[in-house]
């Protein structure tokens, strides 16, 4: 399935108007040790748009939008999938069984038993062991949920994108955002500005977020406290999705431009992954210490070690 955005004029525009261009052959370095990846294909994954790691159960949890991003057509669904790229449930939450509701699935976090997933404009709350309902929190003017993360804390934070469909691709809708659900389950705003450029992957962290904008190459933190803005160094193209911290502490970041997924390193990003057609919201296996790419427009997961 092809995003429309992602590919579409208006997000060749966000991304002209930033002034973000694709890097040269020079910068397209690889920093990838040279062992073997792996991909899970032709497994009936649609649209996987996030792979989440649980490392209590080890497994890895897809969300699969089945269709376009902002379609309310209640057959979305989540995989859980073993590391060795055993199916163990290709529609283990689905959207069109009965008492469960799952539009266009994307970002994921776990907060103790509680499985969070982003869907358009709600937060849909799941049983992290049988994968049971448990209910939704509604964000009020949201267009396009897109990320989420738990913080340390355990408190939750989605990001909107800002977007809603267009004749000819996605529009913006001026909503750009991100959001904390507060201990009643209500949406509060870390940050709420179109200078957010249509945030996407979110990281939570002590104290602060960061950010990877889609409608940009910027890369940000935000102040949990004052929601202040602090601008990162950029990776040389843009279009970004997923985000994820290394034990080390470098980030990895996915480009939907680069067609890859960067490290940042003391003097700036290198490639991790390349040719990496439209990677979204990364995951990342801690026990094994492998990158998971969802293939959003070809329905597969790219594995690539990294240390």
């Amino acid at each position: 399935m092809r995003h429309p955005l992602k590919h579409g004029a208006l997000g060749a525009a966000l991304l002209l108007a930033a002034g973000c261009r694709p890097a040269p052959p020079a910068q397209q370095q690889t920093a990838l040790t040279q062992v073997a990846a792996s991909t899970i294909a032709n497994v009936g994954l649609e649209t996987p748009e996030s792979v989440l790691y649980d490392g209590v159960d080890d497994v890895y949890l897809v969300s699969n939008i089945n269709g376009q991003p902002l379609d309310k057509d209640g057959n979305g669904f989540i995989s859980r999938i073993a590391p060795d790229g055993r199916v163990l449930q290709l529609k283990w939450i689905d959207g069109t069984s009965p008492n469960v509701t799952l539009n266009a699935p994307k970002g994921m976090g776990l907060k103790g038993d509680t499985l969070f997933v982003a869907d358009i404009d709600a937060v849909r709350l799941f049983n992290r062991t049988t994968g049971a309902p448990l209910g939704a929190r509604p964000i009020r003017g949201a267009t396009f949920l897109n990320d989420l993360a738990v913080g340390p804390d355990g408190t939750v934070y989605v990001t909107d994108s800002g977007l809603k469909a267009g004749p000819q691709g996605f529009l913006p809708t001026g909503t750009d955002a991100v959001y904390q659900l507060d201990a009643a389950g209500r949406a509060v705003p870390v940050a709420r500005d179109t200078a957010l450029a249509h945030p996407n992957g979110v990281l939570a962290e002590p104290g602060k977020l960061t950010v990877v904008a889609f409608g940009s190459n910027a890369v940000y933190e935000l102040d949990l406290a004052s929601g202040k803005r602090t601008d990162l160094p950029r990776p040389a193209t843009g279009s970004l999705d997923g985000i994820v911290r290394l034990p080390g502490g470098a980030l990895l970041v996915s480009s939907w431009e680069g067609q890859c997924v960067y490290r940042s390193t003391a003097d700036g990003y290198t490639v991790v992954a390349d040719s990496v057609e439209s990677p979204a919201d990364i995951g990342y296996d801690t026990s094994r210490h492998l990158l998971l790419i969802p293939i959003f427009d070809k329905n597969r997961i790219e594995i690539r070690p990294v240390e």
